[in-house]
């Protein structure tokens, strides 16, 4: 299926075989932590599969756009996914168990989310779609971005890790000799989209050492 042109480099991508004529689904969830130019990339990376992508942001996520994004609007952002879901509404097609999505993203994932996901609170979209994803035991992963970890933190990571969910800290690698933000960025969006089961080149692989 044709995909969209996206703002910025195409990536070289390798795409995966499915069975059947059914598109696979995607979930995107952005909420407002630090790191909200790795959510960005994974959205428009993943623009370049054959993938439909359904994305929700909690309200603060726009704001730390503001202070992280690379000039580009909220609006323009929100417009690199296929379908964009209010954060507030619980009844939307993601909120379902029903609804055949194959794995959900949280990028970055804050402390608060962790939080409610850990003590199983769906009191917005985000978390609904998660605890969903969890329940109907399909791939969680979550992207949380904070320095240092308190104990309270790394418990209810501890508790999300045994549930099921995919713990993927937003720790960048140095062997492959980042030479700017970006390196660092698509290494992190990379590992994210092998999880998904996507492979792309828009970051180095370590190959072993003599």
């Amino acid at each position: 299926m044709a995909r969209r042109n996206r703002l910025g480099n195409k990536p070289k991508v390798i795409r995966i075989p499915k069975i059947g004529n059914i598109m696979d689904r995607v979930v995107v969830g952005i909420t407002g932590a630090s790191g909200i130019p790795y959510g960005i990339r994974l959205l428009e990376v993943l623009r370049e599969f054959d993938v439909e992508v359904h994305l929700t942001c909690s309200p603060s996520a726009s704001l730390v756009n503001k202070h992280e994004g690379d000039g580009r609007s909220w609006d323009e952002v929100l417009a690199l996914a296929d379908v964009l879901h209010d954060n507030d509404n619980l009844a939307a097609s993601i909120a379902s168990g029903s609804f055949k999505a194959k794995a959900m993203a949280i990028v970055p994932c804050s402390g608060t989310t962790l939080g409610k996901l850990a003590a199983g609170i769906s009191d917005n979209l985000v978390t609904r779609a998660a605890l969903v994803m969890l329940k109907e035991r399909r791939q969680l992963i979550l992207v949380p971005r904070e320095t240092p970890l308190s104990t309270i933190y790394i418990d209810n990571m501890l508790k999300l890790s045994n549930a099921g969910a995919i713990i993927a800290p937003a720790s960048p690698a140095f062997y492959n000799k980042p030479k700017t933000l970006d390196d660092n960025v698509n290494f992190i969006v990379g590992r994210v989209l092998d999880l998904l089961g996507y492979d792309s080149d828009i970051f180095s692989r370590w190959e072993g050492s003599e």
